[in-house]
């Protein structure tokens, strides 16, 4: 891996536009998103099902299946355009420098091989490493991720782990070559509650450790809340609020990121229903030449059905909304 450039993020995402043409139409899956990710910084990109999300993730490290197709924007890592690099390129890229975990630990082990010799092959598809140390490298990886007796569990199947010790695994490959940032695409969304908190307060304690950056993908508001330093919200292939989670949290500017807030169950007063944000996502097939969150906005406008909102950004947030929340005094 080449010595880190200085001056810029580590990630800089600027008006990434993501299609997929199909048969009905064009799916704008993302639709001119922008943001950074410094060194050693943990980003939460949340919303909805079908915000965009996950096909944000998958196209930055070039993983998007045809149809989807990247159609503009620019993606920089440490000062290097990945739109349009040569496949073999992001290949070398992929794993080492930047590492993806999915949601589920299926989609990276092989079910067929045990786990040592799967991430013997991770290790050797960018290093030149005899197999005692690489059994090394491997069982330290699988030790910080809280694996009990890792050298012993090398040589263990997939099939004889739990779900959240696959995960584990997962997380122990992705880790394996050091990589500058790590896509974590709802890793724990299928686990236990208990076992969720375990990973959480594992990943946030190695990135500390390694100064790896992050973006943690999540539907789950509260789970980023604890973990990222900053947070983008998206919806409808848009992000519609981003900055310092703690700020954005205390005194959201738009109207989605507070609807999603108020449906915490951690907000809900015993006995009464939770908070829902009525209606559904638009079809992202035909976006309204308005702002997309408008026909669910108690707030919404003549302005909101005709235009999409511009991007307004005042100490360090960004929102799209013409009529956005008042800020709220911090208690």
């Amino acid at each position: 891996m080449s010595q880190p450039q200085t001056g810029h993020a580590l990630l800089e995402v600027q008006d990434l536009a993501t299609h997929f043409a199909t048969r009905a139409g064009v799916v704008k899956a993302v639709d001119g998103v922008s943001f950074k990710v410094d060194r050693g910084e943990v980003l939460g990109l949340v919303g909805e099902s079908g915000s965009g999300k996950t096909i944000t993730g998958f196209s930055l490290i070039g993983l998007l299946e045809l149809p989807g197709r990247i159609v503009g924007g620019s993606v920089r890592f440490d000062g290097r355009e990945l739109v349009g690099l040569a496949p073999a390129a992001l290949r070398a890229l992929r794993g080492r420098a930047i590492s993806m975990v999915f949601q589920d630990p299926m989609a990276t082990l092989n079910p067929v091989l045990t786990v040592g010799a799967q991430m013997l092959l991770a290790l050797r598809a960018h290093e030149r490493i005899g197999t005692a140390q690489a059994r090394e490298r491997a069982a330290a990886a699988l030790g910080k991720v809280g694996i009990p007796d890792p050298t012993a569990r090398l040589d263990a199947y997939p099939h004889q782990f739990s779900g959240g010790m696959r995960q584990r695994v997962a997380i122990a490959i992705a880790l394996l070559h050091r990589p500058a940032l790590i896509i974590a695409d709802e890793p724990t969304t299928a686990l236990d509650v208990s076992i969720q908190a375990q990973i959480l307060v594992e990943m946030k304690s190695l990135v500390a450790e390694s100064g790896t950056a992050m973006i943690w993908i999540s539907h789950d508001l509260a789970t980023v809340s604890s973990l990222s330093d900053r947070i983008a919200v998206m919806y409808a292939g848009r992000i519609v609020e981003s900055g310092k989670t703690a700020a954005v949290l205390r005194s959201p500017r738009h109207p989605y990121t507070r609807g999603l807030l108020d449906s915490l169950p951690a907000r809900a007063v015993p006995g009464q229903e939770l908070a829902q944000i009525p209606g559904t996502t638009p079809s992202l097939l035909r976006l309204p030449p308005g702002c997309a969150f408008a026909s669910r906005c108690a707030n919404a406008q003549a302005d909101c059905l005709a235009a999409q909102p511009p991007v307004t950004a005042i100490d360090g947030r960004t929102y799209r909304c013409f009529h956005a929340l008042q800020p709220e005094l911090a208690s």
